[in-house]
């Protein structure tokens, strides 16, 4: 299905900002939008897709949602997910990808959000008139849940594994947004897999996808 990678962005600049090297993922239909913070750094990728650190565990989970197989989504005897098998996925079940910012800095050569600074957010309203049928955004980090309720001007972000609605946000059916917290799935994060399983979950069965 070919590479989602954004070729005129494959760069940095003399003060040290990257931008984003993915196109946003928005598949027809699309009716949830995970909101990362930004991309990992190259050297950590083993697919040129959203969530490419094969020791991140976004894809484990997805694969243990809806198949019961945590290794759904891993090309046998290889380090890599499969890309093919992924976008497919996403493509059936609505689910569209990118980040909250489209140019950071990295103020520690790792990808911690502690240590990225935002030099540029993403237009988040130019990104949802591409979705019409979007339901919900879902983050799954702080540095992304901060930078989205300041866009939106959200008081009080949802605690873990609950919802609140965007102001004044509507799909093409006059339907309000929702603003999903989940817990990251980077092992840094310190829940169980199982855990984390559980709250992914519980929101895509809440929103008649599961």
């Amino acid at each position: 299905m070919g590479s989602w990678l954004n070729s005129e962005n494959l760069r940095r600049n003399g003060d040290g900002i990257e931008y984003h090297p993915l196109v946003p993922f928005l598949p027809e239909g699309a009716r949830v939008l995970f909101l990362g913070s930004f991309p990992p750094q190259r050297k950590r990728w083993c697919m040129d897709f959203y969530y490419p650190n094969f020791i991140n565990d976004h894809w484990r989970i997805e694969g243990e949602v809806f198949f019961r197989d945590r290794n759904r989504f891993i090309l046998s005897g290889e380090r890599r997910f499969d890309l093919d098998a992924i976008v497919g996925f996403c493509q059936e079940r609505g689910l569209a990808f990118f980040d909250t910012a489209t140019a950071v800095r990295r103020l520690k050569d790792n990808a911690s959000d502690e240590h990225l600074e935002v030099v540029e957010p993403t237009d988040l309203y130019a990104l949802l008139r591409k979705l019409p049928c979007l339901e919900a955004i879902v983050t799954t980090g702080q540095k992304a849940s901060d930078v989205l309720c300041r866009y939106f001007d959200i008081a009080k972000g949802p605690k873990l594994g609950e919802y609140v609605p965007i102001p004044a946000v509507h799909n093409r059916a006059g339907h309000g947004l929702l603003l999903w917290r989940l817990p990251s799935s980077s092992r840094a994060y310190p829940m169980a897999f199982e855990r984390k399983v559980h709250y992914y979950r519980e929101m895509f069965l809440r929103m008649g996808i599961l």
